[in-house]
């Protein structure tokens, strides 16, 4: 019976081939519409995220500040400090910290060859690579060794690399900081993360921190840099390193000006919202183009409607029941949306294709990899969802033809003239 029925929608659909092929138009271009809009959404979230997440996943940036509330005997305004000894406490002493790194940075000259640059010099200890996702794309990230040695190492960002080595290898070779021969060890790809604090990733260098203290005096860290033993105990880690530092320098533990931290789990629903929020309402806008051309089926549909009262009386005169009526009318629906949307996907194949990659963010890079641009890479995912509303459009286009002739009276559709 169903194989009949959409037997008779095919031939229905053929015998006015043009009428047909225009009203696919306005479909295949819906589902086009749908599928490259979903494509983008996808992919634009994935940048920010990305991005995002470059940064470093967990990482928690704590900057010392200054104390506003009397504690400990101590008056308000007192500046804290970060110590080799905190860091020393709050890993003893603080359950939901699951790695921790001082950081002190000074800006100095690099010298490789005839080059010279200023960039930020950052010391840090093993535990920060892992933290801030610093990558090695050449030798490799710092050890524990290297700490206790005090070893001359450096580590390049990717931007940094390309100003001192062009393109050229750069781990084994050695650079002078402020005077001192340094080996690097190792060159981090470019990171092009969104945000950043003393400098961009990509244009900064570490070195060992107890290296640092050969340079300049690092007793007293720019920076401390932690992360939870768990995204979801963010905060509670925090509450325990302000609380573990401020019992050793004598301050209130609630007062949250004296240590401001920023954590990365706080401003993922920002990003998660706007993302979100992009990519959905490029779907609604793809769907409502799509809706646009299933009015075109409808449309189409009712006049089809109106040519065929004749013959719907017939059938219904010949045993013919409502729902077989209306099953027909619909099935021509989903016939002729079904054929116009498998055009409409492999039309978004070819131009996703053709497009390619849409520029975002390599320009304010500089970088021309393309991995901060939008790919309209199409997924089975996305092609499922497109479905899912072409379907949709098909029903609810072919439901009030396939309902008012359904409705029609047998014998004054046979006496229509």
């Amino acid at each position: 019976m169903f194989h009949e029925i959409l037997l008779q929608a095919w031939t229905s659909l053929r015998r006015q081939p043009l009428r047909s092929f225009l009203t696919m138009l306005g479909i295949v271009w819906g589902i086009v519409a749908v599928t490259l809009l979903i494509a983008y959404g996808a992919s634009f979230r994935s940048v920010m995220v990305d991005g995002f997440e470059a940064f470093g996943r967990d990482a928690v940036i704590c900057w010392p500040g200054s104390t506003s509330e009397q504690a400990g005997g101590e008056r308000a305004g007192k500046h804290v400090v970060f110590e080799q000894e905190d860091a020393d406490l709050i890993r003893a002493e603080c359950s939901l910290v699951k790695q921790l790194s001082l950081e002190t940075v000074r800006w100095l000259p690099i010298v490789h060859e005839d080059t010279l640059v200023s960039a930020p010099i950052r010391g840090v200890y093993p535990e920060y690579g892992e933290m801030r996702d610093e990558v090695a794309l050449e030798g490799r990230w710092f050890s524990p060794e290297d700490i206790l040695e005090r070893r001359r190492l450096i580590f390049l960002g990717g931007r940094l690399r390309e100003k001192l080595f062009g393109g050229r290898p750069a781990a084994g070779e050695t650079v002078t900081v402020g005077g001192v021969r340094f080996t690097v060890a190792g060159v981090m790809d470019r990171k092009l993360n969104f945000s950043a604090y003393f400098t961009d990733d990509d244009d900064s260098s570490w070195i060992p921190y107890t290296t640092a203290g050969d340079l300049w005096n690092n007793r007293y860290a720019s920076v401390l840099v932690f992360a939870p033993v768990s995204p979801r105990f963010e905060k509670q880690a925090m509450a325990q390193v302000r609380a573990t530092v401020a019992k050793r320098q004598r301050f209130s533990p609630t007062d949250e000006r004296s240590i401001q931290m920023f954590g990365r789990q706080e401003f993922r629903p920002i990003i998660d919202a706007l993302s979100i929020g992009l990519e959905v309402l490029l779907t609604f806008i793809g769907a409502l183009t799509l809706g646009i051309g299933g009015v075109g089926v409808m449309n189409i549909m009712l006049v089809s409607v109106d040519e065929r009262i004749r013959e719907i009386g017939l059938r219904r005169a010949l045993g013919a029941r409502r729902r077989h009526i209306k099953a027909q009318f619909l099935c021509e629906a989903l016939v002729l949306t079904l054929i116009a949307g498998i055009i409409g996907i492999g039309l978004s194949y070819v131009l996703s294709h053709l497009i390619g990659t849409l520029p975002l963010m390599g320009e304010g890079f500089e970088d021309t990899s393309g991995r901060r641009d939008i790919h309209l890479d199409i997924s089975f995912a996305t092609v499922m969802l497109s479905t899912g509303i072409l379907v949709l459009v098909g029903i609810v286009s072919g439901l009030v033809p396939a309902l008012r002739a359904s409705r029609f009276n047998p014998v004054e559709a046979l006496r229509y003239e």
